[in-house]
């Protein structure tokens, strides 16, 4: 009886870790659409949508305390929860930095047209890991969380090329300086987006196999 209520809570676990990564999403989506279109409304909604993912980073963290408390964990389970821990930190700094982003949208709007053809490219690329490392987490998916890693290299590969954009068009229009740094700087928020959600899916894998990229953890996961 004690393990199927335990059970059911581990569920309801993936249903709420479900529920943040779907805000993040949004919230990264509403700000890179924000920039893309000009849209006062939409930069402001990412911002709303930041203070409901702290929130639910508090749900999160309560029902992960509770289900330590209420029974002893096997390893396979407290993996799992330590693991959801860990990731709803990367969620909560995801949401951090789609309100960032936004915040230099409403800085932004005076500068007219967007000359980079890649922002919402990356963007959609940097939404696509967090949603697939969320994926991998509930449905324990290794391959898929490896995948996310991977994926990485696609962000970063958009970053890159947004840079180049960004010094060609300071060549050509050294006024637009203030706009170039900005838009950089939505370029490498995007690209740490990434870098979260490839965290997320290095949890991911340790919540499977025991094992962390980061050595030092599974030396202690050892010594236990």
């Amino acid at each position: 009886m004690m393990r199927s209520k335990f059970d059911q809570q581990l569920e309801l676990l993936n249903v709420e870790m479900i529920a943040m990564g779907a805000l993040c999403e949004n919230a990264i989506a509403s700000a890179a659409k924000a920039l893309l279109e000009k849209d006062m409304a939409l930069a402001d909604n990412a911002i709303a949508i930041d203070r409901e993912i702290d929130q639910k980073e508090r749900v999160i963290e309560d029902l992960c305390l509770r289900l330590l408390l209420q029974q002893q964990p096997v390893a396979k389970d407290l993996r799992q929860i330590s693991s959801a821990l860990k990731m709803i930190t990367d969620m909560e700094r995801i949401g951090d930095q789609a309100a960032d982003i936004s915040e230099i949208v409403k800085r932004e709007m005076a500068y007219g047209k967007n000359d980079s053809t890649h922002i919402g490219d990356m963007a959609l690329a940097a939404i696509k890991m967090v949603t697939d490392s969320i994926d991998a987490f509930v449905r324990r998916d290794l391959a898929l969380a490896r995948r996310v890693m991977d994926d990485d290299d696609t962000v970063d590969g958009f970053f890159n090329q947004i840079k180049g954009e960004l010094i060609r068009l300071l060549k050509t229009e050294p006024n637009r300086s203030e706009y170039a740094v900005d838009l950089l700087m939505v370029a490498k928020y995007l690209e740490r987006i990434g870098d979260h959600a490839v965290n997320i899916a290095e949890w991911v894998e340790y919540s499977v196999t025991g094992v962390h990229r980061n050595s030092e953890i599974t030396q202690r996961e050892k010594s236990r």
